[in-house]
């Protein structure tokens, strides 16, 4: 889901200023609005944002970017209450990004018609921001925050990531298209058994970049079904699966889970963190009151053909937060007429399972990704 531009204005040089608001993470268009150039200091900025005063900046583009930098230093430097269990750990966690993103936020860039940054030393973004938000036929104001992760999600575009399961070849995330990085959930996939007789048909459900797609479409199966609801995604996925050369056996369709009809194989990787997304680029991490999973498992055995498999990849992060216990994960599985034929389990690899620094450290320490094979009851 892309976000519909708002307005937004101010009071500039004595006169009524407005321009498009965008925010994909949801953040309204701040009402108290000063206009700030170089003579800004950490400090001053830093106390305006945390008021909630927003910052619309004249001065120079690398300025502002060292401004933001001194900005997060501060907000780090606040202080954190003990926490009695792992999930009032992950709950102070998310109330500390959410209020880190709202005062980094507060620092503001107009952007002219056609994606032009009007500052001193400011990048061409152009390509960037026609990536993610499309043509720009008026100017717009965004906060430098989002601007630099467009910028970045431009970058992870263009060079891609290398996937071992494809044998080394690169997926390219869009902007908003959660990246695979995490490469032990691939391997999973890659390297599971496939249900006898060998599967001609397989459905992917919440494709995303298409990558669970390429890695059954390379496993032989002559025709995958991939769906998402997003736009986003479904374009992002074309575009890796006709760079590897596998459109003529994957379809794309979007749909909301399930594609038409049964399959002897179907795979989902739903979010695994049953909460409440902040934004809308946190739809792939968090997936509240575990709709998606419950959606999946639910429809599951109605669209398995007889002795077919569901691969449901999922990491146990959530119940080392206690976010969801082992025994509600089963009683869902059970609930929805299923039952668990085998289950293959690997470690996490990402920097952050070794990171002490990380608050939530305890938990990603011990956490495991499992692929659970799972036939009607």
């Amino acid at each position: 889901m892309q976000s519909s531009p708002s307005s937004i204005s101010w009071t500039e040089n004595g006169s009524e200023h407005h321009a498009q608001w965008r925010s994909e993470s949801g953040f309204p268009a701040p009402q108290r609005i000063v206009v700030a150039d170089d003579r800004m200091t950490a400090d001053a900025a830093f106390r305006l944002a945390s008021e909630g005063t927003a910052m619309l900046w004249r001065g120079d583009y690398h300025n502002a970017r060292q401004l933001l930098q001194a900005m997060a230093r501060r907000a780090l430097k606040k202080p954190r209450k003990p926490a009695a269990t792992a999930r009032d750990a992950f709950n102070q966690h998310r109330q500390a990004q959410s209020q880190r993103a709202r005062t980094l936020g507060m620092l503001l860039i107009q952007v002219d018609t056609g994606h032009v940054i009007p500052l001193r030393r400011a990048p061409d973004v152009r390509l960037a921001c026609e990536q993610a938000y499309g043509p720009a036929s008026l100017p717009y104001v965004l906060s430098l925050r989002e601007l630099l992760g467009v910028i970045g999600a431009y970058e992870w575009r263009r060079n891609g990531v290398p996937i071992p399961a494809l044998g080394g070849e690169r997926i390219h995330p869009h902007y908003g298209v959660f990246s695979p990085v995490r490469g032990e959930y691939l391997d999973l996939v890659a390297q599971a058994a496939l249900p006898a007789p060998h599967p001609e048909l397989a459905f992917d459900i919440g494709t995303g970049t298409g990558v669970l797609a390429a890695i059954l479409a390379r496993r032989g199966i002559g025709h995958v079904v991939a769906t998402d609801m997003e736009t986003r995604a479904l374009a992002c996925a074309r575009e890796n699966l006709e760079r590897l050369g596998l459109m003529q056996q994957v379809e794309l369709l979007q749909a909301d889970l399930f594609p038409p009809g049964r399959a002897p194989l179907i795979a989902c990787n739903p979010p695994w963190l049953p909460a409440r997304p902040s934004s809308v680029l946190e739809h792939a991490i968090y997936d509240p009151d575990n709709r998606m999973l419950k959606g999946f498992l639910n429809g599951l055995a109605a669209h398995l053909t007889p002795g077919g498999e569901g691969w449901l990849i999922l990491s146990d992060f959530a119940e080392h937060l206690g976010l969801r216990s082992r025994e509600e994960l089963l009683a869902m599985i059970a609930d929805a007429g299923l039952q668990v034929a085998g289950r293959h389990d690997i470690r996490p690899r990402h920097p952050k399972a070794s990171d002490p620094s990380d608050p939530l450290a305890g938990a990603r320490a011990r956490e495991v990704t499992s692929l659970w094979r799972l036939r009607g009851a």
